[in-house]
């Protein structure tokens, strides 16, 4: 059974180069609701944390340093069949290989600069959308 919520951030690339208009108007033109949102900052122990998954891979430095190098806009979006629905949206995390209007294709400038986060399974989305919104029932 696949849920209906997913957690996505509009990355500090994406937040710098004045995109959060452009792309949350794609996420709800998809049928996406936003049913909790935040204009926040990583701490570097925040992204550390969020990013663990990947603490042994050689471009963690990078990430932890890209993620906390200004502000991103956390949110968690409903929707049926939402993560493999808002996965279609955003595009391959290459935006060269990003299908035509995704946003990535539209708004990621890198593999490393790709403009936003989704999660990629439904157990995921509950942990990193109760990571920036806990203490809220969000899924």
């Amino acid at each position: 059974m696949t849920g209906n919520r997913t957690f996505t951030m509009i990355k500090p690339d994406a937040v710098e180069n004045g995109h959060i208009g452009a792309i949350l108007e794609k996420i709800t033109a998809a049928g996406f609701k936003i049913v909790a949102m935040k204009y926040t900052q990583l701490s570097k122990r925040g992204a550390r944390e969020f990013y663990a998954i990947h603490k042994e891979r050689p471009f963690f430095g990078e990430l932890v340093d890209f993620m906390t190098r200004g502000p991103i806009v956390a949110a968690i979006l409903e929707k049926d069949n939402a993560v493999d629905d808002f996965r279609a949206l955003i595009g391959a995390t290459n935006p060269a290989e990003a299908a035509e209007g995704t946003i990535r294709k539209l708004y990621a400038t890198s593999i490393g600069e790709n403009a936003v986060h989704g999660s990629d399974s439904d157990e995921n989305a509950a942990i990193e959308g109760a990571f920036h919104f806990s203490g809220r029932e969000v899924f």
